[in-house]
């Protein structure tokens, strides 16, 4: 038995492990130093009670003999796919329908596991910085990377490449930088992907954050769209399903690429190497869409944009240039340190843990990125020790 020589591509360790065992070896040496976390993003905040509600029903649905559920259809449940449709898309104009939305347990796991739809011999074209997974799960297939710098001078918007690229990994708001998009910048990438048959995988894990006008959440927004592009999306960071898991991903029932149905092939794909969402995790889901739930979900949302706010406030006053904050619940700031020099400096002087620029792409050297997801008081006392801290 011989392993996939290709994991030998990745770097040795996943780069919010290599935090978490810096930060570990921290702690043990300084037991009685408190720790704030602006690292890894995950929320802090529990479950809205309209889906604690839900779980707890469907929980009890469970229980009886007359409404226990065994395996839900490969593609998520019905009343959750027409939830999805009608407040996420049609409610907002955007014509996409419940057959074309596919109900998985993450953002996360189905951008990478989108691989498996693909020819080994494409050209991915992905950003850089970047989230870790869509670079990593190319490379372990052995696919040919093609990285779009996204640099200061341009707003960290990658610029439309006058090469070809099969695949074309976005993500807007983004991770990690949180700038958001514009519908007429996106049309440019519409046309391009048309224009040379290539395929958009359009990460909207952040759309929840969106504040300003003229920013869109979903690439279906642009005319075109539904003719080259899949888009992701998650319950994760919009309703804390962290650690519940829920997300689904958008495939326009016409997309169509070397003859064959996307849809289709999805769908085939997920049959074969995942057996769906619990039902209590989705009636969970298709509760953040009851008016008690988005009324809760926003309160959250809010609270996670203050304590942006007040984060960006923090490193503004220090005079360092600062991204994101804005419509996304990550602040990325330019550091006269290399990134993980400005990591191990927070933390030894201000017990802060940050994620370095670096880990996510050479573009990122110098900057690193802070989460709006910590409980208020933590994320105040932590804006206090950064205008203390001398960069």
């Amino acid at each position: 038995m011989k392993i996939n020589e290709n994991f030998n591509n990745l770097k040795q360790n996943y780069l919010f492990a290599e935090i978490a065992n810096r930060v570990r070896a921290y702690a043990e040496k300084n037991p009685e130093r408190e720790l704030i976390r602006l690292g890894i993003g995950d929320v802090t905040l529990p479950l809205a009670p309209a889906v604690t509600d839900a779980l707890r029903a469907a929980a009890e649905e469970m229980g009886r003999k007359e409404t226990f559920r065994g395996y839900a259809d490969y593609e998520g449940y019905e009343f959750l796919r027409a939830a999805i449709a009608a407040n996420d898309y049609k409610a907002r104009g955007i014509d996409v329908g419940e057959t074309e939305i596919y109900v998985s347990d993450g953002a996360k796991s189905d951008t990478a596991n989108f691989t498996d739809l693909l020819s080994a011999d494409n050209l991915a074209a992905i950003c850089d910085p970047v989230y870790p997974v869509y670079n990593d799960a190319n490379l372990l297939d052995g696919r040919p990377i093609r990285l779009m710098p996204c640099v200061a001078e341009k707003g960290f918007l990658p610029e439309i490449p006058d090469w070809r690229a099969d695949v074309v990994y976005l993500c807007f708001p983004n991770n990690p930088t949180g700038v958001a998009a514009t519908a007429d910048y996106l049309r440019g990438w519409v046309d391009y992907a048309v224009r040379n048959g290539s395929l958009i995988l359009y990460d909207s894990a952040y759309e929840a954050f969106v504040r300003e006008p003229g920013c869109v959440r979903s690439i279906y927004e642009v005319e075109g769209a539904k003719e080259c592009a899949v888009e992701f999306r998650s319950f994760s960071k919009t309703a804390g399903f962290t650690g519940l898991r829920c997300a689904y991903t958008v495939i326009p029932k016409d997309l169509s690429f070397d003859g064959q149905n996307i849809g289709r092939l999805w769908l085939r794909r997920q049959a074969t190497k995942f057996n769906g969402v619990a039902y209590i995790v989705q009636k969970a889901a298709e509760a953040v869409y009851s008016e008690a739930g988005r009324a809760q979900i926003k309160e959250n949302i809010d609270y996670y944009a203050g304590n942006a706010d007040e984060l960006k406030a923090a490193l503004s006053g220090l005079g360092l240039p600062v991204w994101g904050g804005v419509n996304a619940p990550y602040i990325w700031f330019k550091s006269p340190l290399p990134s993980w020099d400005t990591f191990d400096k927070l933390l030894n002087e201000a017990g802060l843990v940050v994620t370095p620029g670096a880990g996510f792409g050479s573009c990122g050297e110098g900057y690193a990125r802070l989460t709006a997801f910590g409980d208020k008081e933590m994320t105040a006392k932590a804006a206090s020790r950064l205008s203390a801290v001398k960069l």
